[in-house]
């Protein structure tokens, strides 16, 4: 069997998520101590104790997930006593930073810094209220993008997350998501769901976000990966740290091909995938891109027992 490592993106996040790893294991202490330095301030308090207002502002939801993952699998390394060997790494959204740091390309401190920057630039970048994202559900992708040209003929809503067949996500100009989704409708969508985020992210109008973040890649340390990184916005392996910039920075604006990605990843000869942070739903999305591949869930001291388990059984 070959395995994939997958890391969580934004909406996985809860109060108190990674607090049974940070109770049961040092090595996970040493991650959330190292978050917190890093950043000048307490986000392990954030995460564990909210608000959930406070954990839902992207400048600290972002680090936050990141560091919940980075702990789960650093606990895998140093408490399990596995050293994980996937085919490939893969993130949705800003989980592609999470398989940065896992492979070694940033270190958490470089890792949490950009991202805690990247949730502060996307959220100043559109006044509360203009922006909006939808899920369309029951539309092709060819589809949904017939629909958003339809409704805003100047590019100001567009696909952004290909997750699965018959789930796209819509994001751009509140006023021309909502005429998206009424088009939507009419075109036969089983459902479309305003989603409860801050930001249209992976629109145009994160396009000087990108341009920001670009800047802030001179000053960080950057490694060649170690292992395969399955990039967003090409849904193929990125390899060079030249090629990972690029990646990152097209990523912002451009959509999360999440079904290609996986489709590759199996293509390549994955058929097992574990999804590495809170939540699951990178784990239902998988299951729903390619039949047949297993997907399992790492979120607590439970699952992370069972997949400690399932990890020494395939090495």
């Amino acid at each position: 069997m070959a395995y994939s490592l997958i890391f969580p993106g934004q909406g996985s996040q809860e109060a108190g998520m990674g607090k049974d790893f940070y109770d049961a294991f040092s090595s996970a202490r040493e991650i959330f101590l190292r978050a917190d330095q890093a950043l000048g301030f307490s986000l392990s308090d954030i995460i564990f104790n909210g608000p959930e207002e406070e954990l839902r502002r992207t400048a600290f939801t972002q680090p936050a997930i990141l560091t919940v993952s980075t702990a789960i699998l650093e606990c895998l390394k140093k408490e399990a006593g596995i050293n994980p060997a996937p085919l490939s790494l893969a993130g949705h959204s800003l989980g592609e930073y999470t398989a940065l740091v896992a492979s070694g390309v940033l270190s958490l401190e470089d890792g949490v810094r950009l991202v805690h920057l990247r949730g502060r630039l996307m959220q100043e970048a559109v006044p509360e209220g203009e922006g909006a994202m939808a899920a369309i559900l029951g539309l092709d992708q060819e589809s949904v993008s017939a629909v958003c040209s339809a409704a805003a003929p100047g590019g100001e809503c567009q696909p952004a997350n290909f997750n699965s067949p018959g789930q796209v996500v819509i994001s751009g100009n509140t006023a021309f998501v909502h005429a998206a989704m009424e088009k939507a409708k009419e075109a036969g969508a089983k459902k479309t769901v305003l989603l409860n985020v801050s930001a249209p992210f992976h629109s145009r109008q994160m396009r000087p976000v990108a341009d920001q973040l670009r800047e802030a890649f001179g000053s960080l340390m950057w490694n060649e990966p170690s292992v395969a990184i399955i990039s967003n916005a090409l849904a193929r392996p990125v390899r060079s740290v030249a090629e990972i910039q690029q990646a990152l920075f097209d990523q912002t604006f451009m959509p999360v091909l999440w079904h290609d990605s996986v489709i590759r990843m199996a293509d390549d000869g994955v058929d097992t995938f574990f999804e590495i942070g809170p939540g699951s739903v990178l784990t239902g999305l998988v299951k729903k891109c390619r039949k047949g591949v297993t997907a399992q869930t790492c979120s607590s001291v439970q699952e992370f027992e069972a997949l400690s388990t399932k990890l020494k059984e395939m090495v």
